[in-house]
C-alpha cells in the first residue's frame, strides 16, 4: 500500500504548533455545528428527508433534470451538457471566446477545481481571478484548496498579511484581519468593475423552476453577476432538487453543518438573465452517471459539500488538507477519489481511523465510513493491501481460529510488561510512534470469569 498520504502528513506534523492550530479550530467549527443543531428539533428528521430527497432525485435524473433544462428555457437561459472536464472546460471557453472575454470573475467552486477550469482558461489568454476571499489568497500563493467549505484554513494571518504587502502594497507587518480583508476587497472591487463575465457554481439547482441557488457568506457572487451582462453557471448533475420545498430542507442544514451559521449571509437565486445580458448554465456529469450504477456506493452522490466531516475527522485535522493525493481531502474525498481512480488515490483509504464521526455528522446521512472500510476490503484486490498488514492479520487469524495458542499467548503476553523499552519502541513498532503502548493485564477477561470476579 502507498505512504503517500502518511509521509504527508508526518511532514505537516512537524510543525506542531500549526497542526495544533488546525486542529483546534476545525473542531471549533465542529462544535458550533453541533451546538446549532441541537437546537432544531427536528433536525434528524431534516437529516432522514435530505437522504431519501437525494436518493430520490439520483434516481430520477433523467427526469429532473430535462424537467430544469426545460424550465431554465423557458426562463431564457441557455442550458449545455458535459460528459467530462474537458467538454465543460471548452463549452466555458467557446461562450466566453465568442464574446470576447479576457477578464474572467468567478466565485467558488468545487466542480470547476474539479475539471481544473482555471489554467484551461489562462492557458488561453483568459485571466480568471477568483472572488471568494480564501480562494483569492490561495490563488496569488499558487496553491490549491485544503478544505471544501474553507479553502485557506491552513494559511495564518501572517502569512496573508506577507502576502498582501507583496501584491497590494499593504502595510507592512499589518497582520490584522480586518485591515486585510479591507484590502481585499478594495483590490477585488476593481475586478468585479472590469470583468466581462462573471461565473458561478451552484449548491442547488432546482427542477421545478429552472433557477441555480448560490449560499456564500462574502456576497462575491453577487457582486461579480451584479455588473457583467454575461453570467455562467455550472453544476454537477447530482446537485439538482425537485422543488423549492425540498429546497428548504437542504438550506436548513447546510449552512448549520458547514459553519455552523442558522443560514448563509446570503442565498441566491438566479433564475433569468439580467435585461440585456445572457445566462448560460452548464450540467455537467463527469463521472457521476458512472457512480449511479455502483450500488455499494451510490450515497456518495448525497454530499451537498458542506466540509461537515473534515471538521469532525481526527485524522484530517491532524494531518492537513495537502496530506491527501485525491483535490478533496478527508471522508468524502476518500471515497470520491477511490470512485475517480482507485490505483491512484487508494493511499487515502489509510487516513481513516474508522471512528464513524463522519457518518454521525453527515447532513444527508452518506455512509462515508462504512464505504471507506468496503474500499480496505477491495485493497487487496486492487493489488495494494500493505504487506506487512497482511501478515499481521494472517497471524491474528491463526491465533484467534485456535483457543489453545490465544490462551498461550495471554498467559505469556504480561512479560512484555517488563522488557526494555529498545526491544518494543523501534522501527517496527508503528503503533508506538507518538505514543505508549497500553500494559498487559496480569490477568485476562476469562481468568477472571471463571473466579467470579465479573458478571
Amino acid at each position: 500500500m502507498s505512504t503517500k498520504h502518511s509521509k504527508a502528513a508526518a511532514e505537516f506534523l512537524k510543525n506542531k504548533k500549526q497542526a495544533a492550530w488546525h486542529d483546534e479550530t476545525l473542531w471549533l467549527v465542529r462544535a458550533k455545528r453541533d451546538r446549532l443543531s441541537k437546537e432544531v428539533p427536528e433536525w434528524e428528521e431534516l437529516r432522514d428527508m435530505a437522504c431519501a430527497t437525494k436518493l430520490y432525485s439520483n434516481s430520477h435524473l433523467d427526469e429532473l433534470l430535462v424537467e430544469f433544462e426545460n424550465n431554465a428555457r423557458a426562463n431564457g437561459a441557455h442550458v449545455y451538457w458535459a460528459k467530462d472536464a474537458d467538454e465543460y472546460c471548452n463549452i466555458v471557453y467557446n461562450i466566453l471566446n465568442q464574446h470576447g472575454v479576457k477578464h474572467f470573475i468567478k466565485s467558488k467552486s468545487m466542480l470547476a477545481e474539479e475539471c481544473e477550469l482555471n489554467p484551461f482558461l489562462e492557458n488561453k489568454g483568459i485571466e480568471v481571478v477568483e472572488s471568494d476571499l480564501g480562494e483569492r489568497i490561495l490563488q496569488l500563493m499558487h496553491l490549491k484548496p485544503s478544505h471544501i467549505v474553507l479553502p485557506a484554513i491552513h494559511i495564518k494571518r501572517e502569512q496573508v498579511g506577507e502576502l498582501f504587502e507583496k501584491e497590494m502594497g499593504t502595510e507592512k507587518g499589518n497582520f490584522d484581519p480586518t485591515y486585510l480583508t479591507h484590502a481585499a476587497r478594495k483590490s477585488l472591487r476593481q475586478k468585479f468593475i472590469h470583468a466581462e463575465a462573471a461565473m458561478t457554481g451552484a449548491n442547488f439547482a432546482v427542477a421545478s423552476t429552472g433557477e441555480i441557488v448560490v449560499c456564500t457568506n462574502e456576497g462575491n457572487a453577487d457582486m461579480g453577476t451584479s455588473q457583467p451582462k454575461l453570467q455562467i453557471a455550472a453544476f454537477g448533475m447530482e446537485k439538482i432538487v425537485p422543488d423549492r420545498e425540498s429546497l428548504g430542507v437542504f438550506t436548513r442544514l447546510l449552512a448549520r453543518s458547514a459553519t455552523g451559521q442558522p443560514i448563509t449571509t446570503y442565498t441566491s437565486h438566479y433564475r433569468k438573465p439580467r435585461e440585456g445580458g445572457e445566462f448560460h448554465i452548464i450540467i455537467v456529469d463527469n463521472g457521476r452517471s458512472k457512480i449511479l450504477a455502483d450500488q455499494k456506493h451510490i450515497r456518495t452522490l448525497n454530499c451537498i459539500r458542506c466540509g461537515a466531516c473534515m471538521n469532525t475527522c481526527p485524522v484530517y485535522r491532524r494531518s492537513g488538507g495537502y496530506s491527501y493525493t485525491y483535490f478533496i481531502p478527508g471522508p468524502i474525498g476518500i471515497n470520491l477519489g477511490m470512485l475517480k481512480a482507485p490505483l491512484h488515490y487508494h493511499d487515502n483509504v489509510s487516513a481513516c481511523s474508522l471512528c464513524y464521526s463522519c457518518s454521525f455528522v453527515c447532513p444527508a446521512k452518506v455512509d462515508l465510513a462504512e464505504q471507506i472500510y468496503l474500499w480496505r476490503q477491495d485493497l487487496d484486490k486492487l493489488g495494494k493491501a500493505d504487506r506487512m498488514k497482511k501478515v499481521m492479520s494472517g497471524g491474528m487469524k491463526y491465533m484467534m481460529n485456535r483457543p489453545s495458542v490465544f490462551n498461550m499467548a495471554l498467559k505469556w503476553a504480561p512479560l512484555a510488561n517488563g522488557m526494555p523499552r529498545f526491544l518494543i519502541y523501534n522501527g517496527l513498532n508503528d503503533w508506538g510512534k507518538g505514543r505508549e503502548m497500553p500494559k498487559f493485564s496480569k490477568e485476562s477477561f476469562n481468568e477472571m470469569w471463571k473466579k467470579g470476579k465479573v458478571k
